[in-house]
Protein backbone atom coordinates (compact mmCIF):
# COMPACT_ATOMS: atom_id res chain seq x y z
CA UNK A 1 0.00 0.00 0.00
CA UNK A 2 1.38 3.38 -1.00
CA UNK A 3 1.83 5.98 1.67
CA UNK A 4 2.27 9.74 1.46
CA UNK A 5 4.48 11.78 3.72
CA UNK A 6 4.78 15.53 3.88
CA UNK A 7 7.94 17.23 5.09
CA UNK A 8 8.71 20.92 5.53
CA UNK A 9 12.31 22.08 5.26
CA UNK A 10 14.22 25.30 4.79
CA UNK A 11 17.19 25.57 2.43
CA UNK A 12 19.33 28.42 1.27
CA UNK A 13 20.27 28.76 -2.38
CA UNK A 14 22.35 31.43 -4.05
CA UNK A 15 21.07 33.03 -7.23
CA UNK A 16 23.38 33.13 -10.27
CA UNK A 17 23.84 36.86 -9.66
CA UNK A 18 24.91 36.27 -6.03
CA UNK A 19 27.36 33.59 -7.14
CA UNK A 20 28.81 35.97 -9.74
CA UNK A 21 29.20 38.69 -7.10
CA UNK A 22 30.95 36.32 -4.67
CA UNK A 23 33.37 35.22 -7.39
CA UNK A 24 34.18 38.81 -8.34
CA UNK A 25 34.63 39.71 -4.69
CA UNK A 26 37.52 37.31 -4.20
CA UNK A 27 39.46 38.51 -7.28
CA UNK A 28 42.38 40.89 -6.85
CA UNK A 29 42.80 43.83 -9.22
CA UNK A 30 44.92 41.92 -11.76
CA UNK A 31 42.47 39.01 -11.93
CA UNK A 32 39.52 41.44 -12.08
CA UNK A 33 40.97 43.16 -15.14
CA UNK A 34 41.27 39.81 -16.90
CA UNK A 35 37.76 38.77 -15.85
CA UNK A 36 36.28 42.01 -17.22
CA UNK A 37 38.05 41.53 -20.54
CA UNK A 38 36.70 37.99 -20.77
CA UNK A 39 33.16 39.21 -20.10
CA UNK A 40 33.50 41.88 -22.80
CA UNK A 41 34.51 39.17 -25.28
CA UNK A 42 31.49 36.96 -24.60
CA UNK A 43 28.85 39.69 -24.17
CA UNK A 44 28.44 42.01 -27.21
CA UNK A 45 26.39 44.50 -25.17
CA UNK A 46 29.37 45.35 -22.97
CA UNK A 47 31.92 47.94 -24.05
CA UNK A 48 34.98 49.32 -22.30
CA UNK A 49 34.53 52.90 -23.52
CA UNK A 50 33.10 55.84 -21.59
CA UNK A 51 30.19 57.64 -23.23
CA UNK A 52 29.27 61.28 -23.09
CA UNK A 53 27.03 62.09 -20.15
CA UNK A 54 24.60 64.00 -22.37
CA UNK A 55 24.24 61.05 -24.71
CA UNK A 56 23.78 58.77 -21.71
CA UNK A 57 20.90 60.85 -20.37
CA UNK A 58 19.21 60.96 -23.76
CA UNK A 59 19.61 57.20 -24.20
CA UNK A 60 18.20 56.48 -20.78
CA UNK A 61 14.98 58.39 -21.44
CA UNK A 62 14.26 56.37 -24.57
CA UNK A 63 15.12 52.83 -23.52
CA UNK A 64 12.49 50.54 -22.09
CA UNK A 65 13.66 47.10 -23.25
CA UNK A 66 10.70 44.98 -22.12
CA UNK A 67 10.45 41.71 -24.04
CA UNK A 68 6.75 41.68 -24.95
CA UNK A 69 7.33 38.66 -27.16
CA UNK A 70 8.56 36.42 -24.35
CA UNK A 71 5.62 34.66 -22.70
CA UNK A 72 7.64 34.12 -19.52
CA UNK A 73 8.23 37.82 -19.00
CA UNK A 74 6.21 40.21 -16.90
CA UNK A 75 4.75 42.92 -19.15
CA UNK A 76 4.57 45.33 -16.24
CA UNK A 77 8.34 45.12 -15.55
CA UNK A 78 10.48 47.99 -16.78
CA UNK A 79 14.22 47.70 -17.28
CA UNK A 80 16.00 50.97 -16.69
CA UNK A 81 19.63 51.12 -17.88
CA UNK A 82 20.39 54.27 -15.90
CA UNK A 83 22.28 52.53 -13.10
CA UNK A 84 24.17 50.21 -15.39
CA UNK A 85 25.49 52.31 -18.25
CA UNK A 86 28.83 52.85 -16.51
CA UNK A 87 30.08 50.92 -13.52
CA UNK A 88 32.58 53.64 -12.71
CA UNK A 89 29.97 56.12 -11.51
CA UNK A 90 30.91 55.41 -7.90
CA UNK A 91 34.33 56.97 -8.41
CA UNK A 92 34.47 60.29 -10.25
CA UNK A 93 38.27 60.24 -10.31
CA UNK A 94 38.18 56.97 -12.17
CA UNK A 95 35.72 58.32 -14.74
CA UNK A 96 37.79 61.43 -15.34
CA UNK A 97 41.18 59.68 -15.51
CA UNK A 98 43.01 60.02 -18.80
CA UNK A 99 44.79 57.11 -20.57
CA UNK A 100 48.13 58.50 -19.42
CA UNK A 101 46.92 58.42 -15.82
CA UNK A 102 45.88 54.80 -16.20
CA UNK A 103 49.18 53.83 -17.78
CA UNK A 104 51.04 55.37 -14.84
CA UNK A 105 48.78 53.84 -12.20
CA UNK A 106 50.56 50.49 -12.24
CA UNK A 107 54.26 50.06 -13.17
CA UNK A 108 54.95 47.08 -15.38
CA UNK A 109 57.61 44.58 -14.40
CA UNK A 110 60.33 44.15 -17.05
CA UNK A 111 60.28 40.91 -18.99
CA UNK A 112 62.54 38.22 -17.54
CA UNK A 113 63.61 34.99 -19.19
CA UNK A 114 62.77 32.02 -16.98
CA UNK A 115 65.55 29.96 -15.46
CA UNK A 116 64.16 26.90 -17.24
CA UNK A 117 64.68 28.66 -20.59
CA UNK A 118 68.26 29.56 -19.62
CA UNK A 119 68.98 25.94 -18.72
CA UNK A 120 67.45 24.69 -21.98
CA UNK A 121 69.60 27.17 -23.93
CA UNK A 122 72.72 25.79 -22.22
CA UNK A 123 71.61 22.23 -22.97
CA UNK A 124 71.05 23.00 -26.66
CA UNK A 125 74.45 24.69 -26.97
CA UNK A 126 76.18 21.42 -26.09
CA UNK A 127 76.56 18.78 -28.80
CA UNK A 128 74.56 16.08 -27.01
CA UNK A 129 73.05 13.07 -28.83
CA UNK A 130 69.33 13.44 -29.58
CA UNK A 131 68.22 10.92 -26.94
CA UNK A 132 70.27 12.63 -24.22
CA UNK A 133 69.01 16.06 -25.29
CA UNK A 134 65.40 14.86 -24.89
CA UNK A 135 66.24 13.36 -21.48
CA UNK A 136 67.95 16.63 -20.49
CA UNK A 137 64.77 18.56 -21.35
CA UNK A 138 62.76 16.14 -19.18
CA UNK A 139 65.19 16.68 -16.29
CA UNK A 140 64.92 20.48 -16.56
CA UNK A 141 61.13 20.32 -16.76
CA UNK A 142 61.06 18.17 -13.60
CA UNK A 143 62.75 20.73 -11.33
CA UNK A 144 60.89 22.36 -8.44
CA UNK A 145 60.87 26.07 -7.64
CA UNK A 146 64.16 25.78 -5.71
CA UNK A 147 65.89 24.00 -8.59
CA UNK A 148 65.89 20.46 -7.18
CA UNK A 149 65.08 17.33 -9.21
CA UNK A 150 61.81 16.09 -7.71
CA UNK A 151 61.57 12.76 -9.54
CA UNK A 152 64.02 9.89 -9.65
CA UNK A 153 66.38 9.50 -12.59
CA UNK A 154 65.15 5.93 -13.02
CA UNK A 155 61.54 7.07 -13.50
CA UNK A 156 62.59 9.63 -16.13
CA UNK A 157 64.52 6.95 -18.03
CA UNK A 158 61.50 4.63 -17.86
CA UNK A 159 59.16 7.38 -19.13
CA UNK A 160 61.56 8.14 -21.96
CA UNK A 161 61.51 4.53 -23.07
CA UNK A 162 57.75 4.11 -22.61
CA UNK A 163 56.50 7.29 -24.32
CA UNK A 164 59.31 8.22 -26.73
CA UNK A 165 60.66 4.70 -27.39
CA UNK A 166 64.17 5.93 -26.58
CA UNK A 167 66.43 3.79 -24.43
CA UNK A 168 69.11 5.39 -22.27
CA UNK A 169 71.12 3.56 -19.63
CA UNK A 170 71.15 4.72 -16.03
CA UNK A 171 74.91 5.28 -16.31
CA UNK A 172 74.49 7.62 -19.29
CA UNK A 173 71.63 9.41 -17.57
CA UNK A 174 73.74 9.88 -14.44
CA UNK A 175 76.61 11.39 -16.45
CA UNK A 176 74.17 13.75 -18.20
CA UNK A 177 72.73 14.83 -14.83
CA UNK A 178 76.26 15.60 -13.58
CA UNK A 179 76.83 17.84 -16.60
CA UNK A 180 73.52 19.66 -16.06
CA UNK A 181 74.42 20.19 -12.39
CA UNK A 182 77.45 22.13 -13.62
CA UNK A 183 75.30 24.55 -15.65
CA UNK A 184 74.73 28.10 -14.50
CA UNK A 185 73.61 28.31 -11.70
CA UNK A 186 75.92 25.60 -10.39
CA UNK A 187 74.14 23.04 -8.22
CA UNK A 188 70.92 23.01 -10.24
CA UNK A 189 69.05 19.68 -10.68
CA UNK A 190 70.48 18.11 -7.53
CA UNK A 191 68.41 15.63 -5.56
CA UNK A 192 69.28 16.76 -2.04
CA UNK A 193 70.80 19.71 -0.21
CA UNK A 194 73.89 17.64 0.55
CA UNK A 195 74.46 16.87 -3.14
CA UNK A 196 73.77 20.51 -4.08
CA UNK A 197 76.42 21.84 -1.69
CA UNK A 198 79.02 19.25 -2.74
CA UNK A 199 78.46 19.99 -6.45
CA UNK A 200 79.04 23.69 -5.83
CA UNK A 201 82.22 23.01 -3.87
CA UNK A 202 83.62 20.86 -6.68
CA UNK A 203 82.67 23.24 -9.52
CA UNK A 204 83.42 26.65 -8.00
CA UNK A 205 86.81 28.25 -7.45
CA UNK A 206 87.64 28.20 -3.72
CA UNK A 207 90.81 27.61 -1.73
CA UNK A 208 91.77 23.95 -2.49
CA UNK A 209 92.68 23.08 1.12
CA UNK A 210 89.47 24.40 2.69
CA UNK A 211 87.45 23.04 -0.24
CA UNK A 212 88.84 19.57 0.49
CA UNK A 213 87.99 19.87 4.20
CA UNK A 214 84.50 21.23 3.47
CA UNK A 215 83.85 18.38 1.04
CA UNK A 216 85.01 15.91 3.68
CA UNK A 217 82.59 17.45 6.21
CA UNK A 218 79.64 17.35 3.79
CA UNK A 219 80.39 13.87 2.45
CA UNK A 220 81.29 11.89 5.56
CA UNK A 221 80.08 14.00 8.49
CA UNK A 222 76.93 15.62 7.13
CA UNK A 223 74.75 14.75 10.14
CA UNK A 224 77.24 16.36 12.53
CA UNK A 225 77.39 19.42 10.24
CA UNK A 226 73.58 19.83 10.12
CA UNK A 227 73.27 19.54 13.90
CA UNK A 228 76.28 21.83 14.51
CA UNK A 229 78.20 19.37 16.63
CA UNK A 230 81.33 21.49 16.60
CA UNK A 231 83.36 19.61 19.20
CA UNK A 232 82.64 16.24 17.57
CA UNK A 233 83.73 17.54 14.15
CA UNK A 234 86.92 19.04 15.58
CA UNK A 235 87.75 15.73 17.26
CA UNK A 236 87.01 13.56 14.18
CA UNK A 237 88.92 15.75 11.72
CA UNK A 238 91.57 17.02 14.14
CA UNK A 239 90.68 20.66 13.51
CA UNK A 240 91.06 23.87 15.50
CA UNK A 241 88.19 26.25 16.23
CA UNK A 242 89.53 28.75 13.68
CA UNK A 243 89.84 26.15 10.91
CA UNK A 244 86.34 24.78 11.53
CA UNK A 245 84.96 28.32 11.47
CA UNK A 246 86.58 28.96 8.07
CA UNK A 247 85.08 25.69 6.75
CA UNK A 248 81.59 26.68 7.96
CA UNK A 249 82.01 30.17 6.48
CA UNK A 250 82.91 28.60 3.13
CA UNK A 251 79.87 26.31 3.17
CA UNK A 252 77.59 29.20 4.14
CA UNK A 253 78.68 31.01 0.96
CA UNK A 254 77.06 28.27 -1.13
CA UNK A 255 73.52 28.65 -2.47
CA UNK A 256 71.07 26.11 -0.96
CA UNK A 257 68.35 27.10 -3.48
CA UNK A 258 69.91 27.46 -6.96
CA UNK A 259 66.46 27.84 -8.54
CA UNK A 260 65.74 30.89 -6.37
CA UNK A 261 62.00 30.21 -6.62
CA UNK A 262 61.73 31.18 -10.33
CA UNK A 263 62.48 27.98 -12.23
CA UNK A 264 59.25 28.24 -14.24
CA UNK A 265 58.20 31.88 -13.95
CA UNK A 266 58.86 34.24 -16.84
CA UNK A 267 59.02 37.18 -14.52
CA UNK A 268 59.17 37.75 -10.81
CA UNK A 269 55.85 37.80 -9.03
CA UNK A 270 54.63 41.36 -8.94
CA UNK A 271 52.35 42.57 -6.20
CA UNK A 272 49.84 45.14 -7.35
CA UNK A 273 48.16 46.72 -4.30
CA UNK A 274 44.37 46.78 -4.45
CA UNK A 275 44.18 49.73 -2.04
CA UNK A 276 46.20 52.82 -1.24
CA UNK A 277 46.24 54.52 2.14
CA UNK A 278 47.64 58.06 2.14
CA UNK A 279 48.03 60.50 4.98
CA UNK A 280 46.60 63.92 4.19
CA UNK A 281 47.07 66.43 7.00
CA UNK A 282 46.07 64.46 10.14
CA UNK A 283 43.79 61.97 8.40
CA UNK A 284 44.31 58.80 6.38
CA UNK A 285 42.46 58.44 3.08
CA UNK A 286 41.64 55.07 1.48
CA UNK A 287 41.39 54.68 -2.29
CA UNK A 288 40.76 51.66 -4.51
CA UNK A 289 43.44 51.10 -7.15
CA UNK A 290 41.18 50.09 -10.02
CA UNK A 291 41.81 52.89 -12.51
CA UNK A 292 43.53 50.47 -14.87
CA UNK A 293 40.49 48.16 -14.99
CA UNK A 294 38.24 48.72 -18.04
CA UNK A 295 35.25 51.04 -17.46
CA UNK A 296 32.17 49.17 -18.60
CA UNK A 297 29.30 50.63 -20.59
CA UNK A 298 26.36 49.06 -22.40
CA UNK A 299 26.53 49.34 -26.18
CA UNK A 300 24.12 51.99 -27.52
CA UNK A 301 24.01 50.21 -30.87
CA UNK A 302 22.65 47.00 -29.43
CA UNK A 303 20.30 48.85 -27.12
CA UNK A 304 18.91 50.65 -30.14
CA UNK A 305 18.34 47.28 -31.86
CA UNK A 306 16.58 46.04 -28.74
CA UNK A 307 14.35 49.10 -28.66
CA UNK A 308 13.57 48.88 -32.39
CA UNK A 309 12.40 45.26 -32.14
CA UNK A 310 10.28 46.10 -29.10
CA UNK A 311 8.35 48.86 -30.89
CA UNK A 312 7.40 46.70 -33.87
CA UNK A 313 3.83 45.38 -33.95
CA UNK A 314 4.64 42.41 -36.13
CA UNK A 315 7.90 40.56 -35.83
CA UNK A 316 9.39 37.59 -37.63
CA UNK A 317 10.63 34.47 -35.88
CA UNK A 318 14.24 35.46 -36.55
CA UNK A 319 13.68 38.97 -35.17
CA UNK A 320 12.03 37.47 -32.11
CA UNK A 321 15.04 35.22 -31.50
CA UNK A 322 17.34 38.21 -31.97
CA UNK A 323 15.30 40.23 -29.50
CA UNK A 324 15.38 37.40 -26.96
CA UNK A 325 19.16 37.03 -27.36
CA UNK A 326 19.73 40.77 -26.87
CA UNK A 327 17.39 40.78 -23.87
CA UNK A 328 19.35 37.96 -22.22
CA UNK A 329 22.68 39.67 -22.91
CA UNK A 330 21.30 42.95 -21.57
CA UNK A 331 20.27 41.23 -18.34
CA UNK A 332 23.68 39.59 -18.09
CA UNK A 333 25.50 42.88 -18.71
CA UNK A 334 23.28 44.67 -16.20
CA UNK A 335 23.98 42.14 -13.48
CA UNK A 336 27.71 42.06 -14.24
CA UNK A 337 28.04 45.85 -13.97
CA UNK A 338 25.94 45.83 -10.79
CA UNK A 339 28.20 43.16 -9.32
CA UNK A 340 31.28 45.27 -10.13
CA UNK A 341 29.66 48.24 -8.40
CA UNK A 342 28.75 46.17 -5.37
CA UNK A 343 32.24 44.67 -5.24
CA UNK A 344 33.85 48.13 -5.15
CA UNK A 345 31.45 49.30 -2.46
CA UNK A 346 32.11 46.21 -0.30
CA UNK A 347 35.88 46.46 -0.66
CA UNK A 348 35.89 50.10 0.35
CA UNK A 349 33.64 49.37 3.35
CA UNK A 350 35.94 46.64 4.65
CA UNK A 351 39.21 48.50 4.03
CA UNK A 352 37.85 51.65 5.66
CA UNK A 353 36.83 49.67 8.73
CA UNK A 354 40.27 47.99 8.89
CA UNK A 355 41.86 51.45 8.76
CA UNK A 356 39.63 52.66 11.60
CA UNK A 357 40.47 49.72 13.85
CA UNK A 358 44.19 49.65 13.00
CA UNK A 359 44.69 53.42 12.85
CA UNK A 360 47.65 53.27 15.24
CA UNK A 361 49.42 50.75 13.00
CA UNK A 362 49.34 53.15 10.04
CA UNK A 363 50.43 55.94 12.36
CA UNK A 364 53.25 54.25 14.31
CA UNK A 365 54.09 50.91 12.69
CA UNK A 366 53.84 47.12 13.30
CA UNK A 367 54.29 47.28 17.07
CA UNK A 368 50.98 49.12 17.33
CA UNK A 369 49.01 46.37 15.59
CA UNK A 370 45.94 45.40 17.61
CA UNK A 371 44.36 41.95 17.91
CA UNK A 372 41.50 41.67 15.42
CA UNK A 373 39.52 38.82 13.88
CA UNK A 374 37.16 38.60 10.89
CA UNK A 375 34.16 38.63 13.22
CA UNK A 376 35.08 42.11 14.50
CA UNK A 377 34.79 43.60 11.02
CA UNK A 378 31.75 41.49 10.04
CA UNK A 379 29.74 42.73 13.03
CA UNK A 380 30.66 46.37 12.40
CA UNK A 381 29.50 46.44 8.77
CA UNK A 382 26.74 43.81 9.07
CA UNK A 383 28.28 41.31 6.68
CA UNK A 384 29.00 37.59 6.84
CA UNK A 385 32.42 36.41 7.99
CA UNK A 386 32.85 34.51 4.72
CA UNK A 387 32.55 37.81 2.83
CA UNK A 388 35.35 39.32 4.91
CA UNK A 389 37.47 36.25 4.24
CA UNK A 390 36.95 36.54 0.47
CA UNK A 391 37.94 40.20 0.47
CA UNK A 392 41.11 40.00 2.57
CA UNK A 393 42.52 36.88 0.91
CA UNK A 394 45.12 37.72 -1.73
CA UNK A 395 44.58 41.49 -1.66
CA UNK A 396 47.16 44.06 -0.63
CA UNK A 397 47.23 47.64 0.62
CA UNK A 398 50.01 50.17 0.09
CA UNK A 399 50.57 52.70 2.86
CA UNK A 400 53.40 54.84 4.28
CA UNK A 401 54.33 51.76 6.38
CA UNK A 402 54.76 49.54 3.31
CA UNK A 403 52.77 46.94 1.35
CA UNK A 404 50.81 44.42 3.43
CA UNK A 405 48.31 41.71 2.65
CA UNK A 406 44.96 42.44 4.29
CA UNK A 407 45.22 39.17 6.23
CA UNK A 408 48.21 40.70 8.01
CA UNK A 409 45.88 42.97 10.00
CA UNK A 410 43.99 40.02 11.50
CA UNK A 411 45.54 38.18 14.43
CA UNK A 412 44.68 36.63 17.75
CA UNK A 413 45.77 38.35 20.94
CA UNK A 414 47.31 37.50 24.30
CA UNK A 415 46.60 39.24 27.58
CA UNK A 416 49.36 41.15 29.34
CA UNK A 417 49.80 41.43 33.10
CA UNK A 418 48.03 44.82 32.96
CA UNK A 419 44.94 43.21 31.39
CA UNK A 420 45.58 44.72 27.94
CA UNK A 421 45.41 42.52 24.85
CA UNK A 422 48.43 42.43 22.55
CA UNK A 423 48.60 41.05 19.00
CA UNK A 424 50.56 37.85 18.43
CA UNK A 425 52.30 39.65 15.55
CA UNK A 426 53.64 42.14 18.10
CA UNK A 427 54.90 39.22 20.18
CA UNK A 428 56.65 37.77 17.11
CA UNK A 429 58.34 41.15 16.59
CA UNK A 430 59.59 41.05 20.19
CA UNK A 431 60.81 37.46 19.74
CA UNK A 432 62.70 38.47 16.61
CA UNK A 433 64.36 41.34 18.48
CA UNK A 434 65.41 39.04 21.33
CA UNK A 435 66.78 36.38 18.97
CA UNK A 436 68.63 38.93 16.81
CA UNK A 437 70.36 40.39 19.88
CA UNK A 438 71.25 37.03 21.51
CA UNK A 439 74.79 35.75 21.91
CA UNK A 440 75.53 33.42 19.00
CA UNK A 441 77.80 31.33 21.22
CA UNK A 442 74.97 30.73 23.71
CA UNK A 443 71.60 31.21 21.91
CA UNK A 444 68.44 31.71 23.94
CA UNK A 445 66.33 28.61 24.55
CA UNK A 446 62.53 28.68 24.31
CA UNK A 447 62.34 28.59 28.12
CA UNK A 448 64.63 31.59 28.41
CA UNK A 449 62.63 33.48 25.74
CA UNK A 450 59.45 32.71 27.67
CA UNK A 451 60.93 34.11 30.90
CA UNK A 452 62.12 37.28 29.14
CA UNK A 453 58.66 37.87 27.66
CA UNK A 454 57.02 37.21 31.03
CA UNK A 455 59.29 39.87 32.52
CA UNK A 456 57.87 42.29 29.98
CA UNK A 457 54.36 41.55 31.21
CA UNK A 458 53.38 39.12 28.43
CA UNK A 459 51.74 35.94 29.71
CA UNK A 460 52.97 33.24 27.36
CA UNK A 461 53.79 29.53 27.64
CA UNK A 462 56.98 27.87 26.36
CA UNK A 463 55.04 25.84 23.79
CA UNK A 464 53.53 29.09 22.43
CA UNK A 465 57.02 30.58 22.11
CA UNK A 466 58.08 27.46 20.18
CA UNK A 467 55.00 27.74 17.96
CA UNK A 468 55.71 31.39 17.09
CA UNK A 469 59.42 30.67 16.55
CA UNK A 470 58.63 27.85 14.12
CA UNK A 471 56.13 30.06 12.29
CA UNK A 472 58.94 32.60 11.84
CA UNK A 473 61.16 29.83 10.39
CA UNK A 474 63.70 30.28 13.20
CA UNK A 475 65.54 27.08 14.21
CA UNK A 476 65.96 25.88 17.80
CA UNK A 477 68.71 27.35 19.94
CA UNK A 478 71.11 24.44 19.26
CA UNK A 479 70.99 25.08 15.52
CA UNK A 480 71.46 28.85 15.93
CA UNK A 481 74.79 28.33 17.65
CA UNK A 482 77.87 29.67 15.87
CA UNK A 483 81.57 29.17 16.42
Amino acid sequence: MLGFQQRLSLSQKLSPQQIQYQKLLQLNIMSLEQRIKEEIEINPLLEDELIDSGELEEEQTEIDPVDEYDSASDDTTEYDAEDYMNEGDLDSDRLNSSPSDEEQSRPLAPYKTSLADKLLDQLHLVDEPRELRILGEMIIQSLDTDGYLIVTLESLVEDLEMFDHIKVSIEEAGKLLKRIQGYDPVGIACRSLQECLIVQLVNLDFDPYYTYLAEEVLTNHYDDFVNKRFKILEAKLNLTDDTLKLIFDLIHKLNPKPGEGNISSEQANQITPDFSVEKIDDNFVVSLNDKSAPSLTISKTYLSMLETNKRKRKISKRQKETHKFLREKFESAKWFIASIQQRRHTLMQIMTKILEKQFEFFEMGPKSLKPMIYKDIAEEIQMDISTISRVVNGKYVQSPIGIHELKFFFSEGLETSSGEEISNKHIKELLKELIDSESKNVPLSDDKLKIMLNERGIKIARRTVAKYREAMMVPVARLRKEI
